[in-house]
């Protein structure tokens, strides 16, 4: 019986390497990632050439601008999500395989890729999910039309509601203010 338990459990043990599926894949999709931001941000600067073209006039050269300025956010989205994938890799690998030894002796790794457990991967990837919600929001109103007093207090409770999350998020790091730290 004994044996048969360690057997059980030497499965059980080696089964985690199966995560290595899930960070190769991870790191392929980020690499895939980074690599199309890349290329739309080289084509979103080959575009721009022609912004100061005379030719141009006010009307055109407002909506190359607002369009860029779109261009410009998406290539960030892009590569906040490539950044999401990286981190959700690494991380993977130190929690289950093992320690990346070579992320150790880094002085950069320890504030950004030594992952010590699960909520710390979670915390980490919440941290950059929410910058990505917050460019997408900045993606939609730079579009939106401002037509009625509504619209402006969507927005402005969008922007409230954004700096509230920015600040329960630095707060649950144990960042307060000095106003409310005990003396």
């Amino acid at each position: 019986m004994k044996n048969i338990e360690r057997w059980f459990e030497s499965g059980l043990w080696y089964s985690r390497f199966i995560v290595i599926l899930a960070v190769v894949a991870s790191l392929l999709t980020s690499i895939g990632m980074f690599y199309m931001a890349t290329v739309d941000a080289y084509y979103m600067l080959a575009h721009l050439v022609g912004y100061a073209s005379p030719d141009l006039s006010v009307s055109e050269r407002g909506t190359l601008r607002a369009e860029t300025v779109t261009h410009v956010v998406e290539i960030v989205d892009g590569y906040l999500l490539a950044t999401v994938l990286m981190i959700f890799s690494l991380g993977l690998y130190e929690l289950f395989i093992s320690p990346i030894d070579q992320a150790h002796g880094e002085e950069v790794s320890s504030s950004v890729l030594v992952i010590t457990s699960l909520d710390d991967l979670k915390g980490r990837l919440a941290k950059v999910i929410l910058m990505i919600l917050i460019v997408k929001f900045f993606e939609h109103a730079i579009s939106m039309d401002f037509t009625t007093p509504e619209s402006l207090l969507y927005l402005a409770g969008g922007i409230s509601l954004i700096g509230l999350a920015l600040y329960l998020t630095h707060a649950s790091e144990g960042h307060a203010p000095e106003s409310h730290k005990s003396k």
